[in-house]
């Protein structure tokens, strides 16, 4: 599709991170990138290509949620955040925007983040906010119903560091144990 545009040329593409980054010498002036990658996150990257080529344009397309993603994605260091639902009608403007140097988030995200600049301060401990990047995508897949084993296997980490992770999140949402930890990301899940 975005072939059809004269000003647009898939030069790569990639299954992976390691892939991605391998490829990256055929220099694109924009990354599209979706979050969920066999062996990485999207995020991490995300970051990765932030850090190595400044100057890229990158542009999250993921099927998970905006309004639980976009500002982590923009975070790690991408220009824009478009779920594939829209993908479709949006994609190529979307590319553009990112390429002049422009933010490109949906309409309905814009307003959310414009509020919340607007909003005045509220603590942050005890809130999902209080997570660090790890941390969100670890309660994000406990929501989703995968083990500690699973997450540990998708996240590419140990057991062990996912379990620490557990215990940070438990403690920063005071959340008293486990059983109660999976039942809260799933309610979180659920409502989003």
């Amino acid at each position: 599709m975005l072939n059809l545009h004269e000003d647009l040329h898939v030069c790569c593409a990639a299954g992976s991170a390691e892939e991605a980054l391998a490829l990256m010498a055929c220099q694109p002036d924009v990354a599209v990138v979706d979050l969920s990658l066999h062996s990485n996150s999207g995020l991490d990257l995300v970051r990765m290509l932030r850090q190595h080529y400044p100057r890229l344009a990158i542009l999250v397309l993921s099927m998970h949620d905006e309004t639980l993603f976009a500002e982590r994605a923009l975070r790690a260091g991408a220009n824009g955040y478009l779920m594939k639902l829209e993908a479709t009608e949006h994609i190529v403007n979307a590319i553009r925007e990112v390429l002049a140097g422009n933010v490109y988030l949906s309409a309905a995200m814009h307003d959310k983040l414009a509020r919340a600049l607007k909003a005045p301060q509220r603590s942050r401990a005890g809130s999902i906010a209080s997570l660090s990047e790890r941390e969100f995508e670890v309660l994000h897949l406990i929501g989703l119903g995968f083990s500690t084993r699973q997450i540990a296997g998708k996240l590419n980490r140990s057991v062990k560091t996912i379990e620490a992770h557990q215990a940070n999140i438990k403690e920063k949402l005071d959340i008293p144990n486990g059983k109660e930890l999976m039942r809260f990301a799933i309610q979180w899940i659920e409502s989003q």
